[in-house]
């Protein structure tokens, strides 16, 4: 069988159980049509390019499909009638890739670097505080007040 690549777009308004609902009976009508469903990702809530029927961040929901064309086709046609559905698009591809997609592989590279895990950044113990940045011979507030003032007299 061919193997397919879909990704969905649900509305903004919706949960997350419900997002996973319509997967489900997405993936229902496949595997009914005698597909398989080889990988299913929830992307997360994202920020959209432009609006879409009013909104403005979508639900993403992403199938690796192990089916043949007509369980794709009746698969498009649930889609296509459902309301939470903004858009979808499915591709055709020549092999399943193994492991997380590029979105997810972002999305767990992001969450390293947010835990600390940088090593260019030196430890909280380490910084100086702020009172302790060395000023430099930047003269004090009231040194430059004077010393513009008898720059103006002269």
């Amino acid at each position: 069988m061919p193997y397919y690549e879909s990704v969905i777009i649900a509305r903004q308004d919706m949960s997350g159980t419900q997002v996973e609902a319509l997967a489900d009976q997405l993936a229902a009508v496949v595997e009914e049509r005698g597909g398989s469903i080889a990988k299913r990702e929830h992307w997360g809530l994202k920020n959209l390019a432009f609006r879409m029927k009013k909104n403005r961040k979508g639900h993403y929901v992403m199938f690796d499909l192990d089916a043949p064309s007509d369980a794709i086709q009746e698969m498009e046609r649930q889609m296509r009638l459902s309301e939470d559905v903004l858009r979808y698009v499915t591709i055709r591809i020549d092999a399943i890739e193994e492991g997380p997609s590029a979105m997810m592989q972002a999305r767990s590279s992001r969450d390293d670097r947010r835990r600390g895990e940088r090593g260019d950044r030196p430890e909280r113990g380490d910084r100086p505080e702020r009172g302790d940045r060395d000023r430099g011979d930047r003269p004090e507030r009231s040194d430059r007040n004077e010393t513009t003032s008898e720059g103006a007299s002269e």
